[in-house]
């Protein structure tokens, strides 16, 4: 068998359904391999996008995204993605071809060390030298992907490997079962919140798993502790019930930092370092149990007094099987709190003024989408918006990164959510900054036939940069810039483009394309002006009157 067709057989072994990438000449024997599987190449305009599609792919199934890119520059334009699927704990495999490395007759061209170069960004990263190792070398890579706490990994195929005739057999994978906490540290737990006077459950990226949520909703239905969520946490709990009291968008200074303030013991369940601290702590300040797969990542400002270390789900539910709801908990203070951060984020949503708030642009939204509808956020100061705005009902309904907070990924996420729930209504929000940093991809969408909506906010500059510049009181300079004309732009693709010129028009805008099976792209004028007076000086004067 020809190296390149075991290497396939592999890929298939292993349950993979796309590859997305761009093949180059290195590439040409596994693209052979690949014409010849049930595998979906997805053809891609940029190897970036390819490898944003990949890493959704694995945020939003469990199994490992695919990605594939040539040698030199193909290779490098994979590391941006790599970083996002590894500090988002997203399950990705990136493969890269080289040059043939048993003779070469181009000497170096095009040829840097891509192993190195991945492996401070990797989990695993290795060059294939020998048809024969390719059934241990995927297994070894597929398993490192899956294991808690996921990321990327990357395998380099040189071209004459990839041709050669191996007579190697597949691995299968093994059973594997999560360690779950040892009962003592349960027994711990349960004694400190049945302790606590004024607990406060905070969900974060790590708890952000099927079973896990279903055993968090277990635990709150039976104990009643209100519950908060980080950015990635967003959606583990319908974050329409009473109990939940709001989402840690900004580290301090909001409604839900009031919560944290009143509470004296904070389950802090799937915590990730990588996320911007959604509270800090104090010496002699709040109780912080730390349940996670992995021990707690000590820092200035997270040094917790107890670790439930296990699978997530598992100790959860040793939790609620032990626990005996207390009378004497307080938590009315929170639903109090609650109340007064809806009623604050009401009197912008209603804001009729154009161009859009960002507040009124995250009503609008909610109200277009049903409750089981995803929205691919880019990067930029409107996912601070709805991270604290938009209530998300079901796991990977808002799909956010906090962890690399790359701009570019809101259409290639938008897309590989589309793919993975065809049957689901799926909206890219993407600022006009990053949308230009992969909008090429406009043109994959098109020839995939996906119905996806894209709306593109336009303020001419790069929003959230500008943000920062006035809260550190430096003069507004060097980030505005011209931009297309985006219903141009998105009709050139074979998309259909549209533009909102009051605000009135964009809830019946957006509810129109969702009816309408297209790409569609949505020009929304925004107006960032008062996000300054409003995130750094409003909300922290109003909750701090409470």
């Amino acid at each position: 068998m020809k190296a390149s067709d075991l290497f396939v057989s592999a890929l298939e072994a292993e349950g993979v359904e796309y590859v997305f990438g761009i093949p180059g000449e290195e590439n040409l024997d596994l693209l052979e391999s690949l014409r010849n599987s049930p595998i979906k190449l997805i053809l891609t305009r940029h190897e970036q996008g390819a490898g944003f599609m990949a890493a959704t792919y694995g945020r939003l199934t469990g199994k490992v995204g695919v990605c594939l890119a040539t040698l030199g520059p193909g290779a490098t334009n994979l590391v941006t993605p790599a970083a996002y699927a590894q500090l988002g704990a997203m399950p990705m495999l990136m493969i890269t071809g080289q040059k043939p490395i048993k003779t070469s007759k181009q000497g170096r061209f095009q040829v840097i060390d891509v192993v190195d170069m991945m492996r401070s960004i990797t989990k695993y990263t290795t060059q294939i030298v020998s048809g024969d190792r390719i059934p241990s070398v995927v297994r070894e890579a597929f398993r490192l992907a899956h294991e808690e706490r996921p990321g990327a990994v990357h395998i380099e195929l040189p071209e004459d490997i990839a041709a050669e005739l191996t007579g190697a057999k597949l691995i299968p994978p093994s059973a594997v079962r999560r360690p779950i906490a040892e009962y003592k540290s349960i027994a711990a737990a349960v004694r400190m919140i049945e302790d606590a006077s004024a607990p406060v459950l905070l969900i974060g990226a790590g708890a952000n798993r099927k079973l896990t949520a279903k055993t968090l909703g277990q635990f709150v239905e039976k104990t009643g502790i209100p519950y908060i969520t980080t950015q990635m946490g967003k959606g583990v709990l319908d974050e329409s019930d009473e109990l939940f009291l709001g989402n840690t968008a900004l580290s301090d200074g909001d409604f839900v930092h009031r919560v944290i303030a009143r509470a004296d013991l904070i389950i802090n369940v799937g915590h990730d370092v990588v996320e911007k601290p959604p509270f800090f702590m104090q010496p002699d300040g709040v109780k912080v149990i730390h349940v996670n797969f992995e021990s707690a990542c000590v820092d200035p400002v997270y040094f917790p007094q107890l670790e439930v270390v296990g699978d997530i789900a598992n100790s959860i539910w040793q939790i609620k099987e032990e626990i005996t709801p207390q009378e004497d908990w307080t938590l009315q203070y929170y639903k109090d709190l609650h109340a007064a951060y809806i009623a604050h984020r009401e009197e912008s949503e209603n804001d009729d003024r154009f161009p859009v708030l960002p507040e009124r642009l995250v009503r609008d939204v909610r109200r277009a989408m049903p409750r089981d509808g995803i929205v691919a956020l880019d990067n930029g100061v409107y996912k601070i918006w709805f991270a604290r705005n938009y209530p998300a009902y079901y796991p990977n309904t808002l799909l956010l990164d906090n962890a690399l907070a790359t701009m570019g990924a809101g259409l290639p996420s938008a897309m590989a959510a589309k793919l993975v729930n065809p049957d689901k209504p799926v909206i890219a929000v993407c600022g006009d900054g990053g949308f230009m940093m992969n909008s090429q991809e406009m043109e994959t969408a098109v020839r995939l036939g996906l119905h996806v909506i894209v709306l593109v906010l336009r303020d001419d500059a790069y929003g959230m940069i500008k943000w920062k510049q006035a809260h550190m009181h430096f003069t507004d300079y060097g980030l505005d810039y011209g931009n297309p004309d985006f219903v141009a732009y998105a009709r050139s693709y074979g998309a259909k483009g549209w533009r909102i010129d009051d605000t009135s028009e964009l809830l019946p805008m957006i509810e129109r394309c969702l009816a309408e099976p297209d790409i569609h792209l949505i020009e929304v004028p925004v107006d960032y002006s008062l996000n300054d007076e409003k995130l750094n000086k409003d909300i922290r004067n109003r909750s701090q009157q409470l």
